[in-house]
């Protein structure tokens, strides 16, 4: 594992509703980024984000939920810290100019924002359980590669 000489903000991103396979990947890279020193962002919600902060929290890491309600009591029980923002899907802008690289897991059209937005940004985005892809997106077959992936981009940055 190659060093990075500061922290790194991740963004996992995807549903509010998942299945259990999208849950269990969530998961799976919030560990990983934790194992690995990274700061995970997210939503704050369920879904997605609670698995992979649940991952995270349980793997000694650090999470931060930017949430889009006003009361940061709707957060899932996992984060180390939550925002409340009360933009609502505006506050998918803050998650993606806030983290330096994004992974999402499954997810929908919220989803697609905040990877639409990170790419237009210059930042790396990869991909996994999606049934959609963009321009510039890398894509993973599981969740170690996905995490992976990222990291070899955060560090090639630096």
């Amino acid at each position: 594992m190659a060093a990075v000489n500061r922290q790194q903000y991740v963004a996992v991103i995807g549903g509010g509703e998942a299945d259990e396979t999208a849950r269990a990947a969530a998961y799976q890279v919030g560990q990983e980024l934790a194992r690995r020193g990274a700061v995970l962002l997210c939503g704050g919600l369920g879904g997605v984000m609670q698995a992979a902060a649940q991952g995270a929290q349980e793997a000694g890491g650090i999470s931060l939920g930017i949430l889009p309600g006003p009361d940061r009591r709707a957060a899932n029980p996992f984060l180390t810290y939550s925002l409340a923002t009360n933009l609502g899907h505006a506050r998918n802008i803050l998650i993606a100019h806030s983290a330096d690289a994004l992974i999402a897991v499954a997810g929908g059209y919220g989803t697609i924002s905040e990877a639409a937005i990170a790419l237009k940004l210059g930042k790396p985005v990869v991909g996994l359980l999606l049934t959609w892809n963009l321009p510039g997106m890398l894509t993973a077959a599981s969740p170690q590669e996905a995490v992976a992936l990222v990291w070899r981009s955060l560090v090639s940055s630096l």
